[in-house]
């Protein structure tokens, strides 16, 4: 077995773990594990207050945790943290009620159903399109949001949700910026009356009233849509029971919340680094006017277009939405040779390893066409996972793919975004990594032939 080796990790399960302190771990993250991964390796040991972590950067002892010894831990104290927001669906919940859910809402992700959303999404996103006029300026990070916001009201629940889109939007933002600040969300019970607390109490509640509504009218029209809450509604335990409207509740936030966020965080980074990066642009738009010659894409389609997916790849490689996972042990056992006592956690970061010099050339530029050829079999298993692994992995991950390059093919045929000049970008590492103030863009029409007027232009440059 491969055995890591820190400096100064510690020898027994108690001793001489390196004292970290909260706030830069709070303040920074993204720079603090990177920082604890470059000086200290492949398993590093942390103290906050008198909780013990080991942070571990090494492929093979991240596929130790997350697969091989995925029954020993539970889901760290983060998103424990946040089971008011998101109940216990299946980003919260654990053992056999997770298997439970997990095994009710699998049918709904089968391929063969994913595909039949491929439609509705490029559908809503040429109605947005419809309203983008050359030389604007737009915000692209809240414009992914809102368009992922509808496909996943419409694509999973059937259900129209424009009308409350922007009220729903603003609810997410706020959470999601609350949910940035760790040591509010460990350490502040979430039943204590402060105003951070009551505000959240508030969002959730303004999300649910729409959730609940949906469900209302679901039950009482009795009609199968064909859509993951039709099949949650209508699916059966062994013993003959169904889903409560809570359980409902709790799957359906959860999609809501974390399902549309995730595909706009990855667009919102792809936009930002494709407008940086004009020969990559080129190439795609080539390859976009090669095979679809001005018409709107299909699910079909994509296969034809791997480089569209080498940009959405490589846009989650170093701006992974789930950026870090944490697990909590629920019993002793070793890992990577050191030991972990029940109530220790065991955290990773895709963030730190998607950078790795180790697995990846030139491992902070934007390269799509590193993914051409057989560069993911190649790598360790756990050297690039966005969607996390073992029996934990996002269950929507083949949904949240196609649903990005459809959307960044149709967007991508018609318009350029190019950022605005003086605008920060920066990224926000909440429960998901979001760019901090959002991505300002001024909207460029695409003309006839100008994809090969771009490949030489940025050859030339």
């Amino acid at each position: 077995m491969w055995r890591a080796t820190h400096k100064e990790f510690p020898p027994g399960p108690s001793d001489g773990l390196k004292r970290w302190s909260l706030g830069p771990l709070n303040d920074t993250p993204l720079e603090y594990f990177t920082k604890l991964a470059r000086e200290y390796g492949d398993v590093a040991g942390i103290r906050i207050l008198n909780f013990k972590t080991i942070f571990i950067n090494h492929p093979d002892t991240i596929e130790e945790a997350l697969v091989t010894n995925a029954r020993k831990y539970t889901k760290g104290r983060v998103l424990r943290a946040n089971r008011h927001v998101f109940g216990e669906g299946l980003l919260t919940s654990e053992g056999e009620f997770w298997l439970r859910q997990r095994r009710l809402a699998q049918p709904a992700f089968h391929r063969a159903r994913i595909a039949s959303y491929a439609a509705a999404m490029v559908e809503y996103t040429q109605r947005m399109l419809e309203s983008w006029r050359d030389g604007e300026e737009r915000d692209a990070h809240q414009e992914m949001m809102r368009l992922t916001l509808q496909i996943v009201g419409k694509t999973l629940f059937d259900a129209d949700v424009e009308r409350d889109a922007q009220e729903v939007g603003k609810s997410l933002e706020l959470l999601l910026e609350i949910g940035a600040n760790f040591r509010r969300t460990i350490f502040v019970p979430h039943w204590l009356p402060t105003p951070t607390n009551l505000r959240v109490k508030r969002e959730v509640a303004q999300i649910e009233k729409i959730l609940y509504r949906i469900i209302a009218d679901r039950r009482a029209s009795d009609r199968d849509a064909g859509d993951l809450l039709s099949m949650l509604l209508s699916a059966q335990d062994e013993d003959g029971s169904r889903m409560t409207d809570r359980q409902l509740r709790d799957e359906t936030i959860t999609l809501f919340l974390a399902g549309h966020e995730t595909t706009a965080s990855t667009l919102s980074w792809t936009w930002w680094l494709l407008a940086q990066n004009p020969a990559a642009e080129a190439k795609l738009h080539s390859e976009l006017d090669a095979v679809l010659g001005g018409r709107a894409p299909a699910l079909d389609d994509l296969p034809k277009l791997s480089y569209t997916g080498h940009v959405v790849t490589e846009s989650l490689r170093l701006y992974p939405p789930a950026w870090g996972l944490a697990r909590l042990a629920v019993e002793d056992h070793r890992i990577a040779g050191y030991p972990v006592t029940k109530g220790m956690g065991v955290a990773m970061a895709q963030w730190v390893v998607h950078r790795d010099p180790r697995w990846y050339d030139a491992p902070e530029e934007f390269r799509p066409e590193r993914w051409e050829g057989d560069l993911l079999k190649r790598l360790p298993k756990f050297a690039y996972f966005p969607f996390g692994g073992g029996p934990r992995q996002c269950i929507g991950n083949a949904f949240a793919l196609m649903e990005a390059s459809l959307i960044l093919a149709t967007i991508a045929q018609k318009f350029r975004l190019r950022l605005v000049t003086d605008h920060m970008v920066q990224p926000l590492a909440s429960i998901t990594l979001r760019p901090r103030h959002g991505v300002r863009v001024t909207l460029d029409r695409r003309r006839a032939n100008d994809a090969s007027i771009g490949v030489q232009s940025a050859v030339a440059d």
